[in-house]
């Protein structure tokens, strides 16, 4: 499965993997009147085939596909293919979002959804994509280079190594996340401030995402993560990362 191209001057190419033909074409039509090529695939085996034939920028996934799981799907598509991914979730299916989030989506949407908040979603999500890779075709400097309690973190490459040069495999939330929270040491965040940084909005009432993310990260950055010494909890408050991240290789 290719990976997708930049933009560039060219029409960003949205691909909706959903098997109800009334979503499917009321989302084309909003979005090709947004500036937007609109694909659709209703089933795995069609998504496949369209990524295959041309650059697709962003897949909206309904978790909901007859005969082939969703989540099979996310993580195939986070396996072999860069772009931008939101998951489509029903209602109060909190389980999903999480392990969408878990398997490295990029955003949720829950049905039934509004139209201009998706499309809102869609464009946050493209314009991260786009800053992280150019991020990436900058030359390599010291300020894109942080170490912090024995880990190395290079933005530019999106890499993570341990005190002993091992790597430490980040999804794209993950390395979101901990980018927040190296950009504002030792300060208590919130939910609500990691999600506006992470996916350009405010987290729900009930939404614990944001949580299980960190949960993910304590399991791959603390020695101890039922004990965590970097990334604590602030009860009522949010998180605390207590570290003093150095700038340079």
């Amino acid at each position: 499965m290719s990976g997708t191209e930049p933009a560039g001057t060219r029409r960003p190419h949205l691909l909706i993997v959903e098997d109800d033909a009334d979503i499917v074409s009321i989302v084309q039509r909003y979005f090709s009147g947004h500036g937007f090529d609109v694909s659709a695939a209703a089933h795995g085996a069609a998504m496949r085939e369209v990524l295959a034939g041309r650059a697709v920028d962003v897949v909206l996934l309904d978790l909901g596909l007859p005969g082939e799981d969703g989540f099979a799907l996310t993580r195939l598509l986070r396996e072999t293919w860069k772009g931008a991914l939101i998951i489509v979730t029903g209602r109060g299916e909190a389980v999903d979002r999480v392990v969408g989030l878990e398997l490295g989506a990029d955003d949720y949407v829950t049905k039934p959804f509004d139209l201009r908040e998706l499309l809102a979603r869609v464009r946050s999500v493209l314009r991260r994509i786009a800053e992280r890779a150019a991020v990436a075709d900058q030359p390599a400097s010291g300020g894109d280079v942080i170490r912090f309690a024995g880990f190395r973190l290079d933005r530019a490459s999106r890499e993570l190594v341990d005190a002993d040069g091992r790597p430490v495999a980040l999804t794209t939330g993950e390395f979101d996340l901990l980018c927040a929270f190296l950009a504002q040491p030792n300060r208590v965040l919130s939910r609500d401030e990691l999600m506006n940084r992470m996916h350009g909005r405010d987290a729900g009432p009930f939404d614990r995402s944001i949580d299980v993310q960190v949960g993910r990260l304590r399991r791959k950055i603390e020695a101890d993560p039922e004990s965590p010494a970097l990334l604590k909890s602030v009860r009522g408050a949010g998180y605390l990362f207590a570290a003093r991240p150095q700038r340079g290789s």
